[in-house]
This record gives structure tokens, C-alpha cells and sequence, in this order.
């Protein structure tokens, strides 16, 4: 038996909803392996352009097995993050050749976005969040895949 959570009930108000995975009609959707983001401050790159929007794939097995074989993490654990986040990230803005060296340069809290970003799509497998209003104390889902502050 499938255990509802609180953010099950935000996303799927309607107890007769599908179930994730398919739609309206009962169809299975199609597995989605690609999420944009919007990073909070942005990837400056050696010209002085801001990239803010970019795309992360789904991880597989190996981009969490590869790291660990990495000098620089046997070396320092915490560069485990680094570079299994440079393996997922397909482009930062224009930027295409996503490397450790692109990651190194982000700043810390585009870095944690990009951490928290990774656990929901791999771990949790969505982007939504379940929060509520603090004045008014209403629930509701939001949607942490890029779009501005303020937006759901």
C-alpha cells in the first residue's frame, strides 16, 4: 500500500487524481529525464555574462559510482558534489562543456540550490515543494524549477 504524504495531498488534492506516472486518462506519461533550473545569483563567466537558467538530467547509477574513483575526492570528500554535480548539469545558460572547473566557479548559494535541486529530481523524483503562507497559513505546492521568486 502506497504511503500519502503531506506534499502527495498539495499535489493531488483530488483522491481520485492518477497516481504520479500517469495521466488524466490512466496513460503512463513518458519518463521526463531533462529539469531546467534558474540559479538565485547566476554563473559569471570569464567575460563578465550572467547565466541564470540551465538544465539538469536525471543521474544514473554510474554518475554517482564515477565520482568516487575521482583523485580529488579520495582527496576531499566535500569535492564529491562538485563533480558529481558538473556530470548532471547539461548547460548553464550558453554554456554547454559543464565541467568541475564550471562548478567551482558557482557561487556557494547556486551551489546549494543545485544540491537541493539534484535530491528532489533523483531522490524525490519532482520539483515541487509543499509550503504554506505564513500570514494567512494556507497550504499549497510549489514548483522549485527555476521561474522567479514569488512565481509557482
Amino acid at each position: 500500500m502506497r504511503r500519502t504524504t503531506s506534499a502527495d495531498a498539495l499535489e493531488r488534492p483530488d483522491p481520485n487524481a492518477p497516481v504520479a506516472g500517469t495521466g488524466r486518462s490512466g496513460q503512463r506519461e513518458p519518463l521526463r529525464t531533462e529539469f531546467t533550473f534558474e540559479l538565485p545569483r547566476g554563473y559569471v563567466d570569464e567575460t563578465g555574462a550572467v547565466h541564470h537558467t540551465g538544465v539538469m538530467r536525471l543521474a544514473t547509477a554510474r554518475d554517482e559510482l564515477v565520482p568516487l574513483r575521482d583523485d580529488r575526492v579520495r582527496e576531499n570528500s566535500a569535492y564529491l558534489s562538485v563533480v558529481l554535480i558538473a556530470r548532471v548539469v547539461t548547460r548553464i545558460g550558453t554554456i554547454d562543456d559543464i565541467h568541475p572547473g564550471i562548478i567551482e566557479d558557482l557561487f556557494a548559494s547556486d551551489l546549494a540550490f543545485l544540491q537541493d535541486f539534484y535530491r528532489r529530481i533523483n531522490a524525490e523524483g519532482h520539483t515541487r515543494a509543499a509550503v504554506s503562507c505564513p500570514a494567512c497559513k494556507e497550504e499549497f505546492a510549489v514548483n522549485l524549477a527555476g521561474g522567479r521568486l514569488g512565481e509557482s
